[in-house]
């Protein structure tokens, strides 16, 4: 297929490098220069424009940090000028409000994908594709799909696949959370790092998912592909989908709290892990 993959972030490389690798022919865009040069290598073409970028493709990829991005590339730019029988994914996590809204706006083409999985998991299409929309939609990018990941989980609506993603991602950034403070306790009590790893290292309470940041998380490192600031985020889209149902997330609200303390006291561009500094320094001291 002729792919366009709009947003050159870490997830929007990957995907744009695993389809190249299936074969696909791939055009790039982002919104500021620099980003596209090792797609470039690989094999795609970069184009400046979103116009010129779309032009001919048989699918168009959104991969960008929020509904403000998305809104502003689907909306502003790429419906006036999406070829007809283009279909457009949109594997960005937004809200589910925005996600109904880009389906009214592309009718019978358009596809919420979000995706559970590291820009590694994407690489090595061990990724889990959560489809959202009509099953004509996923079989027109078969091939595209296919390519991504050999696990598809399709939902009704778009608004469903984003609402289990963002499921999903309070999961993970809830956990990361509560395992800095388990480390701050066991600090607080006097273990050592290398204790804490060979208690924790291996407890069954720290699921796969988990073990992924372990040892980032342990040592603070700010390395990493999903944000502070992206984290703070999430977590926000996930309680306005509870409490637009009238549930009440404290726990959630508390989490974002602490990645969005990570953020302005200047980790917004570390990995969510970096959120265990905070506990090494006054400013996390929950006393």
């Amino acid at each position: 297929m002729d792919i366009a993959v709009l947003g050159m972030g870490n997830m929007g490389r990957s995907i744009a490098r695993r389809l190249l690798g299936a074969g696909h022919g791939v055009t790039v865009w982002n919104r500021t220069e620099g980003k596209a040069t090792e797609m470039v290598y690989a094999g795609a073409r970069e184009e400046r424009a979103v116009a010129d970028a779309v032009r001919g493709a048989e699918a168009v990829v959104t991969m960008l940090a929020n509904d403000e991005a998305v809104r502003s590339v689907a909306l502003g730019q790429l419906r006036p000028v999406i070829g007809p029988e283009t279909v457009y994914v949109n594997c960005s996590t937004v809200s589910p409000a925005l996600s109904t809204e880009l389906a009214a706006a592309f009718p019978q083409r358009f596809l919420a994908l979000p995706i559970i999985g590291a820009p590694a998991a994407v690489g090595s299409g061990t990724a889990t594709l959560l489809a959202g929309g009509h099953r004509d939609v996923l079989d027109r990018v078969s091939p595209l799909v296919s390519s991504l990941s050999g696990t598809v989980r399709l939902y009704d609506t778009p608004a469903l696949a984003i609402a289990a993603k963002l499921a999903t991602n309070m999961l993970l950034l809830s956990e990361v959370v509560a395992l800095a403070e388990s480390f701050a306790v066991g600090r607080a009590g006097g273990l050592r790092d290398d204790q804490l790893r060979e208690l924790l290292g291996v407890s069954p309470l720290v699921g796969p998912g988990l073990q992924n940041r372990f040892e980032d998380l342990l040592t603070g490192a700010e390395e990493g592909w999903w944000s502070t600031v992206l984290g703070a985020k999430d977590a926000a889209l996930a309680i306005e989908v509870a409490r637009e149902s009238g549930a009440d997330l404290p726990v959630a609200d508390t989490v974002r709290g602490m990645y969005e303390r990570a953020a302005i006291s200047g980790l917004n561009e570390a990995d969510i892990a970096a959120v265990g500094r905070l506990y090494r320094t006054p400013a996390g001291s929950r006393g």
